[in-house]
């Protein structure tokens, strides 16, 4: 139930009765997560004043695997990490990026979303078919102005020629697209599939892949857990959960091999510190 268009508790309670818990016992009082509920699709207020997204019914779906219910509060994302190092959640179901730094100082579960880059075009536009960079040379493309992908566009602008024209949103961006005034825009892979899906004059065209995930973030004291939420995650890649949410939210049917249904071996995000190696097999049985 919403607090506040800020600050949200909404209660997940699990359908199936949990039985065993490898590798830590499930907490039969549950457990409390955090997300931004500003982040569209992610997480995003309703008119009704609750928060629906694809990781407000991630949660969810973790929630019923495991039989126990997720307390899940949405916050403003610059909170999120200082609470839950000072224990007020269990863990966060925030799409947190995994990075060096941020591996020192918490655990991660392996990614459940690559933080892919995505181009938008006009519908029927001959760009929907690119398939690199160098389809765009020379274009006008539309970006969130200080946004990570605006810096990724002026670094290139010298080798790929575009012209890079920036707005004070990303809603900005994807209406210079649909009025003429860009030949693409790019934003997050999620966000840009959002936007496609609510409007039919735009679609999607080349998605850059970062190499990087996202993850759920975990105190450094608490494997356990990350490794029981990290097993769940694996368990909704194979079970066609993830397949599904991500149809329902972005319109977009997963390709075999990316990260959002593909288990990584071990536990946590590999070539990052806290990644556990320990071989297991994937089950759906908590």
């Amino acid at each position: 139930m919403i607090r506040t268009p800020l600050l949200a508790s909404v209660a997940l309670f699990g359908l199936a009765t949990a039985t065993l818990a490898a590798p830590a016992e499930i907490k039969s009082e549950g457990y409390k997560a955090a997300l931004d509920g500003t982040f569209a699709p992610h997480a995003m207020p309703t008119m009704s004043g609750d928060v629906e997204g694809f990781n407000i019914d991630l949660a969810a779906a973790i929630s019923e695997k495991l039989g126990a219910p997720i307390e899940v509060t949405a916050a403003q994302f610059s909170g999120l990490i200082p609470a839950l190092q000072a224990g007020t959640y269990d863990f966060l179901v925030a799409p947190v990026t995994v990075t060096e730094e941020r591996a020192a100082n918490l655990l991660f579960s392996e990614g459940f979303m690559g933080t892919n880059f995505r181009f938008v075009v006009p519908q029927g536009s001959e760009a929907a078919d690119f398939t690199d960079l160098d389809g765009f040379k020379g274009k006008t493309i539309a970006v969130n102005k200080g946004s990570v992908y605006e810096s990724f566009l002026a670094d290139r602008a010298d080798e790929y020629g575009w012209e890079v024209v920036s707005f004070g949103t990303n809603t900005d961006a994807i209406q210079a697209v649909t009025s003429g005034r860009a030949d693409a825009s790019l934003g997050g892979a999620t966000t840009s599939a959002w936007a496609v899906k609510k409007n039919p004059a735009i679609e999607l065209s080349y998605e850059y892949e970062t190499g990087l995930v996202w993850a759920f973030p975990f105190r450094k004291d608490d494997a356990p857990t990350r490794d029981l939420i990290d097993s769940v995650l694996e368990c909704l890649k194979t079970d066609g959960t993830m397949v599904a949410l991500s149809e329902k939210w972005f319109g977009v049917t997963p390709a075999e091999g990316t990260t959002i249904v593909t288990p990584t071996p071990g536990y946590g995000t590999p070539d990052f510190a806290g990644y556990d190696a320990t071989e297991h097999e994937v089950t759906c049985t908590f």
